[in-house]
């Protein structure tokens, strides 16, 4: 099997480690082009990009696909390389570009999908921080045949993980990119013997899973105790749940769901090494580990020892992203 992989971050990365691992011949890899990271904002490579260079491989990096697109010179070329490298099929995993129809059709097996979702729950652009959000007990893997639609293809292989209540977005995408390569290693061999059938998606149980904004990782005190802990686990580790009291930006990594009390939400109610008590629409959220502007996170005993935070103090109603 000859394929072309295309992805950009470390989610793609472990699964062209699985491929590379496997013996499968990778012709190409493509990746988002180079971005400006760090203090001083110096281009780094992709994941992916960097894994493809330190195992010899040859490297892609399109700012588009759409021939009539805005960079029409550098999607001509693509699809002159792609025709050129003759691939059976092209894996794509959290690549970031969208793939024109040209494209689909160029593979002789098509283009197959890694998506981090037991679709078709959670289609789009974030799907293990949506699953986390929402309280799901369970997600999975699906490996997907591409189509023009948004993650609407029939499905090859699909195989469930279950959530459990410490993880969190940054855990359970580790967990879903060992399962994901995994998968795409046999979905290649079955495919390679004509030995995988083709599913299409169910009709029912359709949810889209939106690109997160970093203003959503501002808690509102108003809301549940329990949606805001499973608010506070899809953030991490990025964008990071934040929240403000008297003028100064706090960032929330852990927490737990405790009886209610009767207070306004936002009150201080307890703090101690065993967490700060916070009043909430429903219910009280223990805040575990806790990190000031500057500072690194820290348990709650030890975060207190350098932040005063008083019985009775109020948290902002809606703290800045």
């Amino acid at each position: 099997m000859r394929i072309v992989f295309a992805g950009t971050p470390e989610f793609a990365k472990v699964a062209l480690a699985r491929l590379h691992g496997a013996g499968v011949e990778i012709a190409l890899v493509m990746s988002q082009p180079d971005r400006p990271a760090g203090r001083g904002m110096k281009l780094q490579a992709s994941p992916v990009k960097q894994f493809a260079l330190d195992h010899g491989m040859a490297v892609a990096q399109p700012r588009s696909l759409k021939l009539d697109g805005k960079y029409p010179e550098d999607a001509a070329a693509a699809q002159d390389t792609l025709r050129a490298v003759q691939a059976d099929a092209m894996v794509v995993a959290a690549y970031g570009l969208i793939l024109p129809a040209w494209t689909l059709a160029l593979p002789r097996l098509g283009c197959i999908n890694i998506h981090a979702s037991l679709l078709p729950r959670w289609r789009g652009a974030a799907p293990i921080h949506r699953a986390i959000e929402a309280g799901d007990t369970d997600t999975g893997v699906t490996i997907m045949q591409m189509d023009a639609g948004l993650d609407t293809g029939d499905m090859l292989l699909v195989q469930a993980l279950p959530i459990s209540a410490q993880d969190h977005t940054g855990s359970l995408h580790d967990k879903l990119a060992e399962l994901g390569g995994a998968l795409m290693v046999e979905a290649l061999q079955r495919l390679g013997q004509g030995a995988l059938p083709r599913t299409p998606q169910p009709a029912e149980g359709v949810s889209y899973a939106a690109k997160i904004d970093k203003a959503e990782a501002a808690l509102d005190w108003l809301a549940p105790a329990a949606w805001l802990e499973r608010r506070i686990r899809a953030f991490q580790p990025a964008p990071g749940a934040s929240a403000v009291i008297q003028g100064q930006a706090l960032k929330i990594w852990r927490a737990s769901v405790w009886p209610h009390q009767d207070a306004a939400p936002g009150t201080v109610l307890a703090a101690s090494a065993q967490g700060v008590d916070v009043a909430t629409g429903q219910g009280v959220l223990r805040l575990h580990r806790l990190q000031k502007a500057g500072g690194k996170p820290l348990e709650a005993g030890e975060f207190l020892r350098g932040f005063a935070l008083q019985v009775g103090l109020q948290f902002e109603p809606k703290a800045a992203a």
